[in-house]
């Protein structure tokens, strides 16, 4: 095989890996959404279940639980605003549409305290 045709053949499989690393990591991203999502969905239901088996838990702590479970997901690394919702966020920088929901969830808890 002449050196042209090698470099040809190497092209093809580098592109073709190249490809290939772009298809895993598209995927590890959904299955991050996914399991964000999975993580908010569990939140809340373990949040209904409470309130169907407690004998009817103050406002105020289930909003603090609330806030505290997006304040959890937010700082491990992900996004909970509805433009980028579960997508993995560089933690080195503040998104936000995020700080904007746990800011205004703090003030909507204040409004049901007063």
């Amino acid at each position: 095989m002449d050196p042209y045709s090698k470099l040809q053949r190497l092209q093809e499989t580098t592109e073709n890996m190249t490809k290939t690393i772009a298809s895993l990591e598209n995927d590890i991203l959904d299955t991050l959404k996914e399991n964000t999502e999975l993580k908010v969905e569990n939140q809340l239901l373990h949040e209904k279940l409470d309130k169907l088996t407690a004998n009817q838990p103050a406002p105020e702590t289930k909003t603090q639980s609330g806030l505290e479970s997006l304040k959890k997901i937010y700082d491990s690394g992900y996004h909970i605003c509805n433009m980028y919702y579960g997508s993995h966020r560089d933690t080195s920088a503040d998104c936000m549409f995020c700080l904007d929901i746990l800011d205004n969830f703090g003030e909507k808890k204040g409004h049901k305290e007063g």
